[in-house]
């Protein structure tokens, strides 16, 4: 998409530090974060939604899950925990219309925070 900010960054189109890129999925960090540690895990492949995924792109997700795994660690985060967050639509929170996952930690979240 030509006005997706995560495409233009992915493209290099607008600056952002990588702290990920496979070709397939790279990892920046929240310009609002919401947690001392917050970074987005974002598909190259501009899918708007999680309801528009087809059966091929499932194995993304999967792979969206090791770089988390990844990045806590590189972060720091992977020994007390840490939230993996995914935003589905307007209703659901989601802001920017790329398939994109919200590592959160460095803070302890309580059972009643969504």
């Amino acid at each position: 998409m030509s006005d997706c900010i995560f495409c233009k960054i992915a493209k290099g189109e607008i600056p952002a530090e990588k702290l990920y890129d496979d070709g397939e999925i790279f990892c920046i960090r929240d310009i609002n974060p919401m947690a001392p540690t917050h970074l987005l895990i974002i598909p190259y492949k501009h899918i708007p939604t999680l309801m528009d995924m087809a059966s091929e792109d499932l194995p993304i997700v999967s792979k969206v899950y090791g770089v988390a795994q990844k990045m806590a660690r590189e972060a720091g985060v992977d020994k007390d925990g840490f939230r993996v967050l995914h935003n589905v639509k307007e209703w659901g929170g989601q802001m920017v219309f790329h398939i994109h996952f919200h590592l959160l930690g460095g803070v302890k979240f309580g059972k009643d925070q969504v």
